[in-house]
């Protein structure tokens, strides 16, 4: 049934269709709505044979979640940004132990400076931690992803992270298909763990490994996540099949054919590139995109194969790695080394703290990458002058002060300076 209703109230109805049996809940922005929608849902009875724990901190939500799914329930919490560093260690230990766990991440900066808006630094701060991370691009999917995250957590044994851009799509209202119970039954059946505790088949759950065992504990992790591919595509057409619309996947062609330069993005930026693919199209200009849903398993071979023709691939990164560059562009670029022939790459940073990426800057650094290729990453619409007078700051004085604050104060003398009119100024 289709409702106008914010992101997050739109996905805490459809995790309640799934039917959790606990929800750990701690709030941090800009996940909060979700839980608390789940904590309605709960308190009137909408979502039933479900324990809502309130804790006293993201370590101790997915500490109870672990707890709750070795017990044999089906778990759920989320968190974002700091949240999920704070319960970092739980985060290995959900993987390691094979728990099927799902948790939204309200995608937002990690300080510091602290920021409470938009950028992927959360999830890639953790993107090597065990768990299956999908990336939305719509309310509508990010909804859709929780559906097929249980099924295939619960299928693999693994936990699996619902990746949703905070305040872009948590706090957008629109227009979302929010399907029936009966539905979400068909598609996800009742919980049957791998592994549960039970005092009548006692056994271990999270026993210590010694050297002689814990490669082979580990390989198996990476094992079970290098065969999940074709369960990801399977678990997408069938919920295609069923609810009548494409939800999650490996990932997903537009205006593909024959193209010679190749956008590759995940999330909810993937919106606004697609609008400057249809303009610049309509010029003429050959250029498609490649919208990533799954980046952990990474997707190797079928990003080759939607590559394979591109003579130049622009990597859109809303994180940095401070000593590498984009993390999404480094790992395609391991992913093309072996392509007879490999296509130029073109790393841009985009988005960091919430900065508007407007069609604008999108169409620059778009034909900059046909005409002129530059080194290392570019970072869109840098402010080069704030830049610099930073820089000279630190080169004359030792004690510059911290670069958050001075920046903060140069932005705020340029816009006095702007306001003044030219001929009253000293």
């Amino acid at each position: 049934m289709l409702e106008q209703i914010e992101g997050s109230k739109a996905m805490a109805k459809v995790i309640g269709l799934c039917r959790p049996q606990v929800v750990c809940a701690y709030p941090i922005t800009p996940q909060t709505h979700i839980v608390e929608g789940l904590g309605e849902l709960v308190r009137t009875g909408d979502v039933q044979n479900c324990e809502f724990i309130n804790v006293e901190s993201e370590f101790a939500a997915l500490s109870v979640a672990i707890g709750a799914s070795a017990a044999g329930a089906r778990a759920y919490t989320a968190t974002a940004s700091q949240g999920l560093l704070f319960m970092a260690e739980a985060v290995y230990n959900a993987a390691g132990l094979g728990l099927p766990i799902v948790m939204t991440l309200g995608n937002r900066a990690i300080g510091a400076p602290i920021n409470i808006w938009n950028d992927h630094s959360d999830a890639m701060a953790l993107r090597e931690s065990g768990w299956l991370q999908l990336f939305a691009e719509t309310n509508q999917e990010a909804a859709d992803l929780h559906i097929i995250a249980f099924r295939l957590a619960e299928q693999l044994s693994v936990p699996v992270m619902v990746c949703v851009d905070g305040f872009i799509l948590t706090h957008a209202m629109e227009r979302i298909d929010i399907p029936d119970q009966a539905m979400v039954d068909k598609y996800l059946p009742p919980y049957e763990p791998v592994q549960v505790l039970d005092p009548e088949d006692p056994i271990s759950i999270g026993a210590m490994v010694g050297p002689d065992a814990f490669t082979e504990v580990r390989y198996l992790q990476y094992y079970k996540q290098q065969t999940s591919f074709r369960l990801i595509e399977e678990l997408s057409r069938e919920f295609k099949r069923e609810f009548g619309r494409e939800s999650g996947g490996l990932l997903r062609n537009y205006e593909m054919a024959d193209v010679e330069t190749v956008v590759v993005a995940m999330g909810s930026v993937n919106g606004t590139i697609k609008d400057v693919i249809d303009e610049m199209r309509s010029e003429g200009l050959s250029i498609g995109l490649v919208s990533l849903v799954t980046f952990r398993p990474f997707p190797t071979r079928a990003l080759q194969q939607a590559l394979t023709q591109a003579k130049d691939v622009i990597v859109i990164d809303k994180s940095l790695d401070t000593g590498m560059g984009g993390p999404l562009a480094s790992n395609i670029a391991l992913a093309l080394r072996d392509l007879a022939h490999a296509p130029k790459m073109h790393s841009v940073i985009v988005g960091l703290g919430g900065r508007p990426v407007t069609k604008a800057a999108l169409h620059r650094v778009f034909r900059q990458a046909m005409i002129q290729p530059w080194e290392g990453s570019h970072f869109l619409d840098l402010n080069d002058r704030v830049i610099a007078r930073e820089i000279h700051r630190r080169g004359k004085a030792r004690r510059s002060g911290p670069a958050a604050e001075n920046i903060l104060k140069i932005l705020e003398s340029e816009r006095e300076a702007a306001i003044i009119p030219t001929e009253t100024r000293p």
